[in-house]
């Protein structure tokens, strides 16, 4: 074996990191990492965002223990989502892509366009 990593089709790994990683996943850990917020205070955060697809990413972190739905004592009833302690400790991993995309968006942009005009000869 050279190193390389290999992602068996079985992989709990590579099952893992497509559930965390779906398109809104980062974006959705990064709101909830400054508190706990209902789900109409996340989606104001995540311009674009569809009701179904902003519920679907809230229950996949929730199934894999990330986020957790609090059901609040209120009157009519309402719900918060809040990170788990497992979603605490992947703030720098989602904070470092993050940052990532912010440092180099400029480069993407040029590779993009750059990618783009190939594309259209």
């Amino acid at each position: 074996m050279n190193g390389c990593p290999h992602f068996d089709a079985g992989c709990m790994s590579r099952d893992i990191l497509d559930q965390i990683s779906g398109k809104w996943s980062i974006m959705t850990l990064a709101v909830l990492d400054h508190g706990p917020m209902r789900f109409n205070g996340i989606k104001r955060h995540l311009e674009g965002v569809s009701q179904k697809a902003l519920t679907d990413t809230l229950r996949r972190l929730e199934r894999n223990g990330l986020v957790e739905r609090r059901v609040l004592p209120t009157s009519p009833v309402g719900v918060e989502y809040a990170l788990t302690s497992l979603g605490h400790s992947a703030k720098s991993l989602h904070f470092a892509l993050y940052r990532w995309t912010i440092d180099n968006r400029d480069e993407i942009a040029e590779a993009r366009a750059t990618f783009d005009s190939r594309s259209k000869t």
